[in-house]
């Protein structure tokens, strides 16, 4: 068991790998990169893309992270409920289970903060 002394780190940890990896879904749908198809302007999927890209590094600096994080959990959110909830109700079989996930994810973002090692904390100290 981690010690709850580390949990201000394992948060950090946990921002910046869930940042990092909301990233790529964003360099999937804009440049097709690591097996994605590229998504034309002015689909949704493409607005979508552009919210990732720059989102998604935004929370693993831990910049702005309230705002974006909400913004990004909205965007999963709808993203779950356009793209799978009409293919069944249970995000397992429909696919729509990292979409879930990075929706709560940025949710708890956004009411906790960035937390330690983060742009924003440094900002605070300024």
């Amino acid at each position: 068991m981690i010690p709850s002394q580390f949990g201000p780190q394992a948060y950090a940890v946990m921002r910046m790998v869930f940042g990092f990896l909301f990233t790529f879904h964003g360099l999937q749908k804009l440049f097709g990169l690591f097996g994605g198809n590229v998504v034309s302007f002015p689909e949704p999927r493409f607005f979508a893309g552009v919210l990732e890209v720059i989102g998604g590094p935004l929370v693993m600096l831990g910049l702005f992270t309230q705002p974006v994080a909400f913004l990004l959990s909205g965007e999963m959110a709808v993203a779950y409920f356009m793209a799978h909830f009409p293919r069944g109700m249970v995000p397992i079989a429909n696919g729509g289970e990292p979409a879930v996930l990075f929706c709560f994810a940025f949710l708890y973002f956004s009411t906790r903060g960035a937390g330690i090692w983060s742009l924003d904390s440094l900002r605070k100290r300024s």
